[in-house]
Order: structure tokens, then sequence, then C-alpha cells
């Protein structure tokens, strides 16, 4: 078993590189104004720039304008894009990228509808987020929620820290974990600290399975 780690909400290269030598798997970057973590293209391009190879880039959007997608699209460089809001299967896929749909389990209960609604995604973020918002609450939804024997991918995220991971991943078997402010110093500014750390509890529960 080995749990592949997103880190969300970068907002410098920076970050970018910390996160990276932290040993994330991914990076999100997100496009939503309302958002204390929301990047400008430009700023976005020269964060995906800094990484180093083998580091997926994401780009996280809640109902956006088409245009809004194509602008980013345009300017930086994204592995995959991540929808937080309503969007239909067609929406998420009609810019030709490999994408994540999020379900927030605060007001879904069950992310199965979702999932058979969205039968080309790459995957599913299992979120606390509510209805129009992006994450980085640092909330937790109720775990036991999870259905059993999901048969998608899917990746647990909602208040995640170092240690509450731990125990979420003795209860769960998710492909993968999705923090942000849970390794933040505050809104915005990822702490390199607390991402080794997050990532080294991570390895230390594959270790022990």
């Amino acid at each position: 078993m080995r749990y592949r780690v997103k880190i969300c909400g970068i907002t410098t290269p920076e970050q970018a590189v910390a996160a990276a030598r932290a040993g994330a798997d991914a990076i999100g970057l997100v496009f939503h104004p309302p958002s204390r973590r929301c990047v400008e293209p430009g700023q976005a391009a020269e964060i995906a720039a800094a990484l180093p190879p083998f580091v997926t880039t994401v780009g996280l959007f809640v109902d956006p304008e088409p245009v809004r997608v194509e602008q980013v699209l345009a300017g930086v460089r994204l592995d995959c894009l991540q929808f937080h809001g309503q969007e239909s299967a067609a929406e998420c896929s009609r810019f030709g990228y490999p994408y994540l749909k999020a379900v927030s389990m605060s007001e879904a209960g069950d992310p199965r509808p979702v999932m058979d609604a969205h039968p080309q995604a790459q995957g599913f973020l299992l979120d606390s987020h509510g209805a129009g918002r992006s994450g980085g609450s640092g909330h937790q939804f109720d775990w036991g929620a999870v259905p059993e024997g999901l048969d998608r991918p899917w990746l647990l995220a909602g208040g995640l820290d170092e240690d509450s991971v731990r125990e979420a991943l003795g209860h769960l078997r998710p492909y993968g974990v999705d923090v942000s402010s849970g390794v933040e110093s505050a809104p915005g500014i990822k702490d390199a600290r607390r991402m080794e750390a997050f990532v080294k509890a991570v390895r230390q529960c594959e270790v022990n399975e």
C-alpha cells in the first residue's frame, strides 16, 4: 500500500519546491477567487515551472466559466483539473484534461451517486467543503460516512494534519490524502516543517500496515 499525497493551496514557487522535497506526489493550485489561497495564472505559471519532474500539478476550480479555465490552461502547465462545484461530467471533461471531482461529504453523505455521474473522472476527493467553497476549512467530516468497497480511486480531505492523518489511515484505505490548512502557518502560507511531518506520518502508516 502506498498512499499518494497532494498538498493543495500552494501560493509560491518556494512552497512548491518545499512540498516536492517533503515527498508530495502532487500540488494543488486554486483558481477560485473567494479563496485566500487563490493564485492568478502568472503566479501559477511560476509555481509550476519551479517543480521538479514527476510532481503532478492540479488546478482547482469551482463552477467556473469555461473561458476562465481556458485562460488558465493557456498560460499554466497543468496535469489535471479538479472541480469542487456542481459541474456536470460534460462540463468537467470538455477541456480534454484528466480531472478529479470533489464530493461534499457534509452535503452528499454518500459519494456513489456523484461517482456514477462522472464515469470519466480519474478519481474523487471526499471533502468536508460546502457548496461553492474550495476546501481548506480545516474541518473534518464523519469518516464513518465513507461506504466500504468504493471501486473508484478516491482521496480523503478535510481537517487533516500530521496527527489526524494517522487516525484516518488507521480506519480508511483511500488512494491518497489531500491536505491544505493542516500544513500551514497561516492561510496560504505552507510550512516546510509541517509538510515534511505530514508526509512522514503518511509513510509511517504504510510501513505499519
